[in-house]
This record gives C-alpha cells, sequence and structure tokens, in this order.
C-alpha cells in the first residue's frame, strides 16, 4: 500500500465525514488531503452552509472553477487524440463531453446525488443538480490534488469510462456546435450576448441569451444557466436560418473572406 494511502486511512479512523470520504475515495481512487473543498461542492445554492467566518457559502464557485478546468483538460485531451481533425471537430466534441446534459449523466451513475446537499422541489431546472455537483467536484478535485491529478480523474474516469469516443464523433451534434459550425464554414462572426438575468418565482438564477449573427440579431432565449441559454438560442438561430430565406441571405452577405 503507497505510503500516502496508508497516512489517509490513519486518518479515516478520526475524521468525521467519514461517508464522504470513502465516498471520494471509490469514484477517485485516492483519498481527500482536504475534506473541506469535497464538501462544499456537495452543496447546492437552494441550501448554502454557514461558514466558521459566519458567510454563508454552496457549489457555485466550486462549479465555475470546474467549468474552466473540464474545458482546458478536454479540450487538450481532444487535441493530441485527433492530431488530424480541424477546429470546428474539436469544438463540436468538446461541446458533447461538457454539455450539461452529459454531465448530469455521469453524475448520475457517479450517485452524486446521494450526497448532494439540496432542497428537493419541481424546478424543471433541478435536473442538473448532479451535473453542477460534477463539476464542483472537479473544482474540489484540482484545489486538494492539483492539475495533474485533476487532469488523470478527467480523462480516465469521466471522459474514457463514460464516453464511447467511436461513437461520440458521429451523433448529432448539439445546437450550439451546429451553430458555429455553420459561422465558421461560411466565415460568419458570432457573439452570444447575455441580455438579461433575473431570479424566478423559487428564487433561481434565469438568463437570457442573444444570438448575433455578422452583427445582426438572430434570436434570443431562456435557461436556468447561461449554457441552457446559449443552446436554446442556437436552436432558434438554426431554425431561422433554416425557414427564412432572406434572413439567411443578410446574414451570408456578412462574411469577413
Amino acid at each position: 500500500m503507497p505510503f500516502s494511502n496508508a497516512i489517509s486511512l490513519i486518518k479515516l479512523l478520526f475524521i468525521k465525514e467519514k461517508e464522504l470520504y470513502v465516498f471520494i475515495h471509490r469514484i477517485t481512487g485516492y483519498y481527500p488531503r482536504d475534506i473541506r473543498p469535497y464538501e462544499l461542492a456537495m452543496v447546492h445554492r437552494s441550501k448554502p452552509v454557514k461558514l466558521a467566518n459566519g458567510s454563508w457559502a454552496n457549489n457555485e464557485r466550486l462549479e465555475y472553477l470546474g467549468d474552466a478546468v473540464l474545458d482546458t483538460v478536454v479540450a487538450d485531451f481532444l487535441y493530441h487524440t485527433y492530431p488530424g481533425k480541424h477546429e470546428g471537430f474539436l469544438t463540436s466534441t468538446r461541446a458533447k463531453i461538457v454539455q450539461r446534459e452529459s454531465l448530469n449523466r455521469i453524475g448520475n451513475s457517479l450517485h452524486l446525488d446521494s450526497h448532494v446537499r439540496a432542497l428537493t422541489h419541481s424546478s424543471s431546472h433541478n435536473s442538473y443538480i448532479c451535473g453542477n455537483a460534477l463539476e464542483a467536484l472537479v473544482g474540489a478535485i484540482y484545489l486538494d490534488q492539483g492539475y495533474k491529478h485533476c487532469r488523470k480523474f478527467i480523462i480516465n474516469r469521466l471522459i474514457k469510462k463514460h464516453f464511447d469516443l467511436n461513437n461520440l464523433v458521429k451523433t448529432e451534434q448539439n445546437f450550439k456546435s451546429r451553430l458555429i459550425e455553420w459561422t465558421q464554414k461560411y466565415h460568419i462572426t458570432i457573439e452570444y450576448e447575455l441580455v438579461d438575468s433575473y431570479t424566478d418565482s423559487d428564487k433561481n438564477p434565469v438568463f437570457r441569451t442573444a444570438v448575433i449573427l455578422g452583427g445582426i440579431y438572430a434570436s434570443d432565449a431562456v435557461g436556468y444557466s447561461k449554457k441552457e441559454s446559449h443552446q436554446s438560442a442556437s436552436k432558434k438561430a438554426l431554425d431561422r436560418l433554416k425557414q427564412d430565406q432572406q434572413f439567411c441571405e443578410q446574414v451570408l452577405a456578412t462574411a469577413t473572406q
């Protein structure tokens, strides 16, 4: 047994959070050095915890960090796995891996729901709680173990275990990736602009995003996350390009090359 694991087992005898400690070992292959970021990763915004300094906290900061680390690791992994593929392919494939639905599916398969602290109610965005917790978990791993171990976890225990890459690259792309590839093909600029944000009746954040193609407004949509609003707005933009010939020609006329 590695010396570090032996020390961790000794520490396990004296800590209160044995269940979470063992759970993290089961899904990552190592024992945490510091259990605190993992505890916070399991705290949904609907049920925050009070810290020692008197402030209230949830997993959104860790989710932000984990999202950035995921994007970097997945981009690096795909770049080296598919050396002959163009940017559009890499972008769309990464999007399939890090999209909310994929992360939520993995989070459920890891049984993160059994450890997430959250209020249960029927809002539709609650289906993403496990996906958000998974991003927060990645953030916790990064803080506790560093980039090298976090990268290993993402590649070996998330990507390789939960995705069939051969099938993944053949499946239908998500709406944002399809729209990005279309703009790259015709040399059209694309912007996603956050035009509004507010809270719904359950005090959950809602985001409205607009898609701008070649400087021309194309569509807008709302979502319980920025990513969700991007997807919905992209779908509307794609539908409009397909159904409104005049609009499509106006956008194509803005091509930079």
